[in-house]
């Protein structure tokens, strides 16, 4: 399994930049975990640095973190994934947002909650959820229900 994490920005906050990369690390256990970080800027700049990361992941599955995408349970996010049968690309924003062609690229707009994060928070939860839900489909015992 193939998975590449696009995020805009390096984590400020040492704490939950060591805990996502922990995330990430734990990850590789299930595939290969290739993490882009993109420099901040305006929208406009970090969405055409995203599309151009973008353009080299054609037939990848791509999900775009956005707070008006689709909310998943664990176990829905987890039977999600597991249905996937070629490379899936994690895409978040800066602080302020995505430009509107990063949308529109997503195969799925997914919102992690209907409450609103900081960009370094939704990168650790991603990083987080998807170990939880790589784990869950390997039968491992990390999620407990």
């Amino acid at each position: 399994m193939l998975m590449k994490i696009i995020v805009v920005g390096k984590p400020k906050d040492k704490v939950l930049g060591a805990k996502s990369a922990e995330f990430v690390s734990r990850c590789g256990a299930y595939g290969k975990v290739e993490c882009v970080e993109l420099p901040d800027s305006d929208v406009a700049k970090e969405g055409k640095a995203l599309m151009k990361e973008l353009e080299k992941e054609k037939n990848s599955f791509v999900f775009v973190l956005s707070e008006e995408g689709k909310l998943f349970s664990t176990a829905q996010f987890a039977g999600k994934i597991a249905a996937i049968d070629r490379k899936m690309v994690f895409v978040i924003g800066g602080p302020f947002g995505l430009a509107p062609e990063v949308k529109a690229r997503a195969d799925l707009l997914w919102s992690l909650s209907p409450l609103t994060f900081t960009h370094e928070m939704a990168r650790f939860l991603l990083c987080e959820q998807l170990y939880r839900a790589l784990n869950f489909n390997a039968g491992g015992s990390y999620h407990h229900v």
